[in-house]
């Protein structure tokens, strides 16, 4: 069993829209949006790993990031932690540097099912605090 500790970036820009990333073909929950992160490498804190991972997908580097919400979440075969920072200042312009397609979307219109299960407590408590 995989046991993974995942740094998560939800980046708000000014007029309330949120930029999220497509997961490739190939990968775990293939082809479901996402918030930009990845795994906590060891010798990391979460904050470390957000700042490193935002900069290596997105091209950005975050001014500064508040903590929105931890969750465990079990798959049959993986346990994963997901640390999701609050991300509303940062250098750069984010874009998908590791080929995959980004978009802003308007947190109010940000839909559950179009992510994997895992995201959907923090989706619903998005909407309850825009």
């Amino acid at each position: 069993m995989k046991i993974l500790q995942i740094a998560v970036g939800i980046i708000r820009n000014d007029a309330g829209e949120i930029f999220i990333t497509q997961r490739a073909a190939d990968a775990h929950m293939a082809n479901k949006l996402e918030f930009p992160g990845g795994k906590i490498e060891l010798g990391e804190t979460p904050e470390q790993a957000l700042i490193r991972e935002l900069q290596e997908e997105v091209g950005i580097t975050p001014q500064g990031a508040t903590l929105f919400d931890t969750l465990e979440y079990q798959f049959p075969d993986r346990h994963i932690t997901l640390w999701f920072w609050l991300v509303e200042s940062w250098e750069g312009e984010p874009w998908g540097r590791e080929g995959q397609p980004g978009q802003w979307i308007a947190q109010s219109e940000l839909d559950a099912k179009d992510f994997p299960p895992a995201n959907e407590p923090v989706i619903t408590k998005l909407k309850q605090n825009m």
